[in-house]
């Protein structure tokens, strides 16, 4: 249960990121006179072709974190309540080894298969948990993907970028990054704003 969700996280929002390539405010036919390199270095040089880092994104945007803590504490009740099953199915194979010798044989047989029974269904419910669990952090991923996507869209539009890169020392997609190419700062910044006024409504 104890998954390593930061790390799980950072390597989808990786991906998100690099397939947000957005070319809202680039009207058609505006650039078809130039050559492929001539369009990609000029949109470089003008600031059209930024990029955001996203493992300094997932660590100061709240709805990440809120998102993390939320994932953490159901997977620690359900390690703690997985815990607790398996240490009273534990005490009641102990109760039977002690007294085994004094039973008859059918107390016996009968005994075996209560705790066969017990046994199978404390696999269901680890089973089970760690199903709904990795259900729960597949929806919450979905919302984060869902959330800086649309953010990324509607700035992208108003800033007038053309290409929302991504950029990771974990899994870098990009050899080199101008660093005066880099919103992530200005990213964070408007994510928060906006889960903000989410949370008061």
């Amino acid at each position: 249960m104890n998954k390593p969700i930061a790390s799980l996280t950072k390597t989808t929002l990786g991906l998100l990121l690099a397939a947000a390539v957005i070319s809202c405010n680039n009207p058609a036919g505006k650039t078809a006179s130039k050559t492929g390199s001539d369009s990609t270095a000029t949109a470089a040089t003008d600031g059209s072709i930024v990029y955001v880092n996203s493992d300094s994104l997932l660590a100061n945007y709240t709805y990440f974190k809120d998102m993390q803590t939320k994932l953490q504490e159901k997977a620690k009740k359900t390690q703690e309540e997985l815990q607790a099953k398996g240490n009273a199915f534990q005490r009641e194979v102990a109760d039977y080894q002690k007294n085994a010798a004094t039973m008859t044989a059918d107390q016996r047989k009968s005994t075996e298969e209560r705790l066969a029974r017990k046994q199978e269904e404390l696999g269901k419910f680890n089973q089970n948990a760690n199903q709904s669990f990795a259900n729960d952090e597949a929806q919450e991923q979905e919302k984060l993907y869902n959330k800086v996507s649309d953010f990324l869209k509607a700035h992208a539009k108003e800033k007038g970028y053309k290409f929302v890169l991504t950029y990771s020392k974990g899994n870098p997609g990009v050899l080199f990054a101008d660093e005066r190419l880099e919103i992530t700062k200005e990213v964070v910044e408007g994510l928060n704003a906006a889960y903000k006024k989410e949370e008061k409504k």
